[in-house]
């Protein structure tokens, strides 16, 4: 029996709690799942699972086991990455998941891709909040503060939303002076694909004032739709400022209500901590550290 690779199929199935889940992410069948963790308790005569129709749960026995199989698999994966970065390129499969700003990341992938032709990248492009551990994710980019205690982070780098229209746009509706001038004019909403929200525009108020009423002619869940109508002088927009940074400074676009604005977010690589050392994702988290958004972390 293949050890290793019973512990790595018991893990999975402890962290998804489903031999259908853990089939999925390891590329086998549920039936092979449930054989191999068959194989596993007879060889350690020990009952890893409580079974039901309806949930999987582990046995005391099974939680301590577990612990020890994620030290083994991190060590396991700190072998390969000592041995890959003596002997060969880094190699393999990456699975990732990043938010839906094309023009930010993908000239990142793309450098990635050449300068590591032997890693193969699963790229997961929305916005969506993806379970990283059960869904099998290697690594996810993703804003504001990490909060799984099963997953390692690191900063990439910070931004800010900002407010822009075309100085056409300016010229024949006038500039806005204040947030109240807002309801004077069109504005491009971004809304949450997941809860069919609109994301709000960080307009510093007082504590007791009113929002400001925005008058609303485009509603759409891609940020770079937003983009394109903004660019084309019909409103003013709130986006992130990498995302209008070279246009702003060719005279394509124009900020207003800088002073009235109150946002900064930060981007976070996150990954499984039992995965920390693989070669194919260390030099992957570097390579986003190094490039992503290099002269903004800790701003």
């Amino acid at each position: 029996m293949d050890w290793l690779g019973s512990i790595s199929v018991f893990v999975q199935v402890a962290e998804t709690r489903s031999f259908t889940e853990a089939g999925r992410v390891l590329g086998v069948s549920s039936s092979a799942v449930g054989k191999s963790i068959a194989r596993l308790e007879a060889r350690l005569d020990t009952r890893l699972f409580h079974r039901s129709t309806r949930s999987i749960t582990l046995t005391a026995e099974g939680a301590g086991f577990l612990e020890r199989c994620r030290r083994i698999i991190t060590e396991a994966d700190a072998a390969e990455f000592e041995l890959c970065a003596a002997s060969s390129a880094p190699r393999g499969r990456l699975r990732i998941s990043l938010p839906q700003v094309h023009g930010l990341v993908m000239p990142v992938l793309v450098d990635f891709m050449q300068r590591y032709p032997q890693i193969e990248l699963d790229i997961d492009l929305s916005d969506r909040m993806v379970e990283v551990v059960e869904e099998g994710f290697d690594a996810v980019v993703r804003t504001g503060n990490p909060k799984d205690s099963r997953l390692m982070a690191r900063q990439l780098g910070q931004f800010s939303m900002v407010l822009v229209g075309t100085p056409g746009y300016f010229r024949e509706y006038g500039v806005p002076q204040s947030p109240e001038e807002l309801a004077a004019h069109t504005c491009l909403r971004h809304v949450f694909h997941q809860t069919g929200k609109l994301e709000p525009w960080p307009l510093r108020r007082e504590v007791d004032e009113p929002d400001v009423v925005l008058p609303t002619r485009l509603v759409s869940s891609s940020i770079e739709a937003v983009d394109h109508v903004v660019r084309r002088g019909l409103g003013i927009a709130c986006l992130p400022d990498f995302m209008v940074r070279e246009a702003v400074a060719r005279g394509e676009l124009q900020r207003v209500l800088d002073d009235h604005l109150d946002h900064c977010s930060t981007f976070w690589v996150l990954w499984p901590s039992s995965r920390h050392a693989a070669a194919k994702l260390r030099v992957f988290i570097d390579h986003l550290c190094a490039n992503l958004l290099p002269d903004t972390r800790g701003r």
